[in-house]
């Protein structure tokens, strides 16, 4: 007290002038915080009650000059303003890096892609998706739904039909999805800790015979489907799910999945970018390569054909009708261009393919927005010009500009006019014609193919 009333009267009246002058500025930032809070508050209050309002109208898009914004919308014309330059922005990065990468010799990052090729039996789909398999950034299955059809039993036509359709897209839905323990409920034996010597043709799918995925064999483990080109132990569904996302693209190959508007989830559904492919083949044709692929169930068809003593029975010749029917209706449903299926449908004919097999895989590779790397193209060189077709029923070498009108000298002309009565509305859409006759069906200079697009894409 002695010491503070030693100061000088003048120092005393300084300090105390600074004091009240700090108070008075910590009460005049706090006031000018409050007024700027209240005004973002208004500003923001305006904006989103012209948000909630109709929308105004646009200029129209052939007009040179935009129409002046009204003075009472200047907060929402600020933030389009703002819009367009962070887009301008983002376009503007967008290009340098394009510019960097190519200067650089990087490509841009493809999305990752979903391909599903869908086809039925004996239409060549097996060769097909090797245009796929042979890509090295693609993770590719074969008929993985094999086993859901073993083991889920369903009788054909009406209610059960659409209960299978559902099961097999559910089940598709997590494949595409790289949840690949789902086959673990349909695979026979169970899987033990997830392993499994009995995943249907793992050796047709290169992704699941190599490393990591292929891990070292096992004595005594019979594997009943295994690798072709290496010893792998059993499957291991963990590390096969693992390899499956780390590969950039997912593609899949089924003959089990006939009507396309079930896939509409799965076109839908913002996890999954897909793409399918439907594959078509002369029906005269698929009968004909049934017969001799699966010859005990067409003895009575062969029977019939040589003999003519024991009937065809209905219900074998209205099943080939449906299988007609369903491949047609689901074509048409592609076609039409439904906007759940716009840009990700392609219809090709096996015929094409088999005539043209680079061009029409460059096709199908651009549909599917993927870049093919030069193996794919190294693989079919070499697969479409060997001397003869393999052994076995399920070989994808061929000779396949010479082989794929084989079949015209190997079914009866009988037969193939039962083909005609019953998938003749099917034939007509995919462009096959009809024959009338032996000389028809086997003189090779009267082409049996409607010369279409190259290709149907919607």
């Amino acid at each position: 007290m002695e010491r503070r009333s030693a100061l000088p009267q003048d120092f005393r009246e300084v300090l105390h002038c600074l004091k009240m002058r700090s108070k008075y500025a910590v009460l005049l930032v706090f006031v000018v915080g409050l007024v700027i809070i209240e005004k973002e508050n208004n500003f923001i209050s305006r904006v989103s009650d012209k948000l909630k309002q109709s929308p105004q109208v646009l200029p129209e898009a052939n007009e040179t000059e935009a129409s002046p914004v009204p003075a009472e919308n200047g907060s929402l014309a600020s933030l389009r303003q703002l819009d367009t330059a962070f887009s301008q922005l983002r376009t503007r990065l967008r290009n340098v890096t394009l510019q960097l990468s190519g200067e650089l010799g990087m490509a841009a990052p493809e999305p990752r892609r979903h391909v599903l090729l869908m086809a039925t039996t004996r239409t060549g789909s097996s060769f097909v998706g090797e245009f796929f398999n042979q890509q090295g950034n693609i993770f590719y299955l074969f008929e993985p739904l094999w086993h859901i059809e073993r083991t889920v039993t369903f009788e054909p036509g009406g209610a059960n039909a659409v209960g299978s359709a559902l099961v097999y897209r559910d089940v598709l839905q997590q494949l595409l999805l790289c949840d690949l323990y789902i086959l673990e409920s349909f695979i026979s034996p169970a899987p033990e800790e997830h392993l499994t010597a009995a995943l249907f043709r793992r050796g047709s799918s290169r992704s699941l015979c190599e490393e990591p995925v292929c891990t070292p064999g096992l004595k005594k483990v019979f594997e009943k489907y295994h690798c072709k080109n290496r010893r792998c132990g059993p499957l291991n569904v963990t590390l096969a799910a693992e390899a499956c996302r780390r590969k950039q693209h997912m593609a899949l190959k089924t003959v089990r999945i006939r009507q396309l508007e079930f896939l509409q989830p799965l076109a839908e559904d913002p996890r999954l970018d897909l793409r399918v492919i439907q594959l078509v083949r002369d029906p005269r044709a698929v009968l004909a390569s049934r017969m001799v692929a699966f010859s005990g169930k067409y003895e009575s068809w062969k029977k019939w054909a040589a003999e003519g003593e024991a009937p065809l029975q209905e219900d074998e010749v209205q099943r080939l009708r449906g299988n007609c029917e369903s491949i047609r209706l689901s074509a048409e449903l592609g076609l039409r261009q439904p906007r759940w299926l716009r840009g990700r449908y392609m219809l090709v004919r096996y015929e094409d393919v088999a005539r043209t097999p680079l061009l029409k895989a460059l096709e199908m590779y651009r549909f599917a927005g993927i870049r093919p790397t030069p193996q794919v193209e190294e693989w079919i060189r070499a697969n479409t010009q060997a001397p003869r077709d393999g052994s076995g029923i399920y070989s994808t070498q061929k000779n396949s500009s010479e082989q794929f009108e084989k079949w015209r000298f190997s079914i009866p002309f009988k037969l193939a006019q039962v083909v005609q009565d019953a998938c003749e509305p099917a034939m007509r859409l995919f462009g096959y014609k009809l024959a009338s006759s032996t000389h028809e069906l086997t003189n090779r200079s009267l082409s049996l193919l409607e010369e279409g697009p190259p290709m149907w894409v919607t």
